[in-house]
């Protein structure tokens, strides 16, 4: 095997599995756009310099690594909290502060949680959106 051949296979299988845990960043009509397919969303409303948001953040992602159906089947986004607090999807969705995991689906809200850091909590509000997913 070429060299070139090697090093561009072996960049790509080590990539593959980030590849399909990529979060989109909010923008305004996304959530719409997403909740019109029939996807299930979950909302991570987040500032980068939110101590209780890195700590959700790095459950979801061990969470996510564990089991990837939950990103085979739920469309992840991130909100900035700094840009997009006014925003019409925080004020419809009374979204009381950063550090909020909300899971939508269709006209509805499956399940939120605040401030909450625990694994077994995030894990029950990821199963609630993948039992929302696939059924």
């Amino acid at each position: 095997m070429h060299r070139r051949t090697f090093l561009t296979a072996a960049a790509a299988t080590l990539i593959a599995p980030f590849a399909a845990r990529a979060t989109t960043d909010y923008t305004p009509g996304l959530v719409k756009k997403h909740l019109a397919a029939g996807d299930t969303i979950f909302l991570d409303f987040k500032a980068d310099w939110c101590g209780t948001c890195a700590a959700q953040e790095r459950v979801i992602d061990a969470l996510r690594q564990e089991n990837p159906a939950y990103n085979d089947a739920i469309t992840f986004i991130n909100v900035d909290w700094d840009k997009h607090r006014q925003s019409e999807l925080a004020r419809n969705l009374k979204i009381p502060r950063r550090s909020t995991l909300v899971v939508l689906k269709g006209n509805e809200e499956l399940g939120r949680i605040v401030a909450g850091t625990s694994k077994s909590t995030i894990k029950g509000l990821m199963d609630t959106a993948l039992t929302a997913a696939t059924s």
